[in-house]
C-alpha cells in the first residue's frame, strides 16, 4: 500500500473545497480567508483583462482566460474552479486585475460553521 505524502491534500481532493485554503506551497494562485471575505490571487501575467472570465455560480467560482501568442500563434489558456466552504454574498463579489494579478474579493454572508455542532468532552 502506497503511502501519501499529505493524507489532508488527498482528502480535500475529494471534497472540492479549494486545497490551499489549508495547506500551503508555490502554486499559480493563492485563497485565504481575511475580515469576512474570501481573498483570491491568480497569476495571470501576459493576459488582456478582456480574455479573463470570472464567473460565480452556486457556490463556485470559475476563472478562465484565453489568448493567442501573436508571435508563435499559439494559443494560452487557463481555467479553474474554486468551491467555497461558506455561503458568499453573490451581489458583492469583486474582482480587479492589475499587473499580471487577477484578486477576487468574496465576501462571507454570515460567519457562523454550517452543519450541527459538535460538542467537545474533556
Amino acid at each position: 500500500m502506497a503511502m501519501l505524502s499529505n493524507p489532508a491534500s488527498f482528502w480535500f481532493q475529494r471534497t472540492g473545497f479549494p486545497n490551499r485554503l489549508f495547506e500551503t506551497g508555490s502554486n499559480d494562485y493563492e485563497l485565504y480567508e481575511e475580515d469576512d471575505e474570501f481573498v483570491l490571487g491568480v497569476e495571470l501575467p501576459g493576459f488582456d483583462p478582456a480574455e479573463i472570465d470570472v464567473a460565480w455560480d452556486d457556490g463556485v467560482l470559475n476563472v478562465v482566460a484565453e489568448s493567442e501568442d501573436d508571435d508563435r500563434g499559439e494559443r494560452r489558456t487557463y481555467h479553474r474552479r474554486f468551491r467555497f466552504p461558506k455561503d458568499v454574498d453573490d451581489d458583492a463579489i469583486t474582482a480587479e486585475y492589475d499587473n499580471g494579478i487577477l484578486e477576487v474579493r468574496l465576501p462571507v454572508v454570515g460567519s457562523t460553521a454550517r452543519g450541527t455542532e459538535i460538542e467537545i468532552e474533556s
